[in-house]
């Protein structure tokens, strides 16, 4: 790989979780766009290399970074490890997201500050520590966070997760407030986009047909999203809803559970 202090500069972005699913997807999308990228995993090291190499292939700088969000320690060093890498860092786009099944019988305290080291208090740190950035440079930058259109739509499944995301929800608009005029946060909530837990693919494609338009977001709906949040410098404090209108529908039920109606 080339170093990447001998290319010349082009904004670096920070995607987490960026090996696999809409992590990859948002990457690839950046790339395109003319982004270099630092690439954050956690258990997924193989995968981030693999994306590394494909996208310096196409000219892109792209370096992975190891951390588990989870810990705080981790989590605040990753800034400061993508800048000593490439020298600057323009943007975060908060996309990793522990995801895991509990009720509102079976919740606990430590179901909730699992979801919530992860989904909530990641992402503001990395906020943070780009702002810190940021202002030594005297330059301007975003932040995006990955939400849910459940939060628009909501069901009590997946209990821990729904208010991680709620509450990431609510740093839009407050480090939309907090950080400026240095930094902006954009929000993007995609619907029913790639398959999880036990849904095959037939009950996938039944449920990304329960919208108004008849069909949810792709990864490459949601990445051209994040683009364009990253690239419109007057929009800041709101969220894109990418679902193919499943936010209106009122389902009472995670599409997990309404995949064969």
């Amino acid at each position: 790989m080339r170093d990447p202090s001998e290319a010349p500069a082009r904004p670096v972005a920070l995607v987490t979780g960026a090996g696999r699913r809409l992590g990859r997807s948002t990457a690839e999308a950046l790339a395109r766009g003319g982004w270099d990228l630092a690439l954050h995993h956690h258990q997924s090291e193989a995968e981030a290399l693999a994306l590394c190499e494909a996208l310096e292939r196409l000219g892109t700088r792209a370096r992975a970074f190891p951390a588990d969000l989870s810990d705080e320690a981790q989590t605040v060093a990753l800034v400061p490890a993508v800048v000593g890498v490439f020298g600057r860092l323009d943007a975060v786009v908060n996309n990793a997201s522990r995801f895991t099944y509990d009720t509102v019988e079976d919740f606990t305290y430590g179901s909730l500050e699992a979801h919530a080291r992860v989904n909530t208090a990641a992402p503001v740190a990395l906020a943070r520590g780009l702002a810190r950035h940021l202002s030594e440079r005297g330059a301007e930058g975003c932040v995006v966070q990955l939400l849910d259109q459940k939060l628009w739509n909501p069901n009590p499944d997946y209990f821990s997760y729904t208010l991680s995301k709620a509450a990431l929800g609510a740093t839009v608009v407050l480090l939309a407030q907090a950080l400026a005029p240095r930094v902006r946060c954009v929000g993007v909530a995609p619907g029913v986009t790639l398959p999880s837990g036990p849904m095959d693919a037939e009950g996938f494609e039944r449920a990304r047909r329960l919208t108004p338009l008849g069909r949810s977001s792709t990864p490459e709906d949601v990445a051209r999203a994040v683009l364009f949040a990253l690239e419109s410098t007057a929009i800041t404090g709101t969220t894109l809803v990418v679902d193919g209108g499943q936010h209106l529908t009122g389902q009472g039920r995670d599409v997990l559970f309404l995949q064969g109606t």
